[in-house]
């Protein structure tokens, strides 16, 4: 305070830093590599349920106009995507009952994350287009990604490894019995 009980108010100097920093990831270039790769038989929202191999292809669930699959690169035990039949990019481009099943199914699948994983919490995203960071740019699809406490560690940026505490198929066999308990559910 000063004189007469005014407040002095000292300017705060900034310190800016124009030094990049940099977060390695290096376990996600096998999924932008096979994301690129000109040899892939087309989208693999289209071909991996035509192959009628469920657990080979992580399909957790099939309804009439959505499935549910695990993510083979995930970022978390459990990360699924829930995805429209139809070969499109574009939400404009879904009939309304495609929307409808999409936004049910991606309700039942985080209540069968809810049931058979217990997580604190969800992180539930859509990607529209390659520069919003989809993967997959040219088929719609909602990413599921379910977190615990403590479930970040050091790894990633001290050892440049990203530990997923558990392998793909025994998250889908601890996941599909709660999917097939859903109504019109039909795992293979």
């Amino acid at each position: 305070m000063v004189a007469g009980g005014a407040l002095k108010i000292e300017p705060i100097a900034l310190r800016w830093s124009f030094t990049m920093q940099y977060l390695w990831a290096p376990w996600r270039m096998e999924y932008i590599l096979e994301a690129e790769d000109p040899s892939s038989d087309g989208c693999i929202f289209c071909s991996l349920p035509r192959a009628q191999a469920d657990r080979e292809n992580l399909i957790l669930r099939r309804g009439r106009r959505v499935f549910v699959i695990l993510n083979k690169f995930p970022y978390n035990p459990g990360h699924l995507m829930v995805v429209p039949y139809t070969h499109t990019g574009e939400l404009d481009d879904l009939l309304p009952d495609e929307l409808t099943d999409l936004m049910i199914e991606l309700r039942r699948a985080i209540g069968c994350l809810r049931r058979g994983m217990n997580p604190a919490g969800y992180n539930v995203g859509l990607n529209l287009g390659r520069l919003a960071g989809a993967g997959i740019p040219g088929h719609v699809h909602y990413h599921v990604v379910p977190r615990w406490d403590g479930d970040h560690n050091f790894m990633p940026i001290i050892a440049e490894t990203k530990v997923i505490p558990q392998h793909l198929l025994r998250t889908y066999d601890q996941l599909v019995p709660f999917f097939q308990e859903v109504e019109g559910g039909n795992p293979a």
